[in-house]
């Protein structure tokens, strides 16, 4: 079975380990608190899938420094007042959220519109970055 909803509300009426895998797909960064939502994803999947824009990217950074602007890019494809994201989070940031939570990552991609990258660098590199967890 698949079940698709709203996670900032929804999660929290799920049984403990009610599916063996919850997917949460470019989604963390529009939440109201992502910590919050990854414990409610974690609490209610065996394995958590996350993805995200990764806004280390560095034609992110480049576009900040260099032209003192909110960028837009293939990950950030909207003016910054269009967009829902409202954190911005890194391959860095997310590391260190999921171990405040006792999250374990069990494997991790990068991708660039090159298509996948290696972990050395991701945080610079990687456009895109999926996480696979468990607790």
């Amino acid at each position: 079975s698949v079940v698709q909803g709203d996670a900032d509300r929804d999660l929290r009426d799920y049984p403990d380990k009610g599916f063996d895998y919850a997917v949460l797909s470019q989604t963390l960064q529009t939440a109201v608190r992502p910590d919050r939502m990854l414990d409610e994803l974690l609490r209610v999947g065996t394995r958590a899938f996350v993805s995200f824009p990764n806004f280390a990217h560095w034609r992110t950074r480049a576009a900040l420094m260099f032209g003192g602007r909110m960028p837009v890019t293939r990950s950030i494809p909207v003016s910054w007042y269009e967009t829902q994201n409202i954190h911005h989070v890194t391959i860095s940031d997310f590391r260190d959220l999921a171990r405040e939570k006792a999250a374990t990552i069990e494997r991790d991609w990068y991708f660039a519109s090159s298509g996948p990258i290696g972990r050395t660098g991701a945080n610079a590199r990687a456009e895109f970055a999926v996480f696979e967890l468990s607790r």
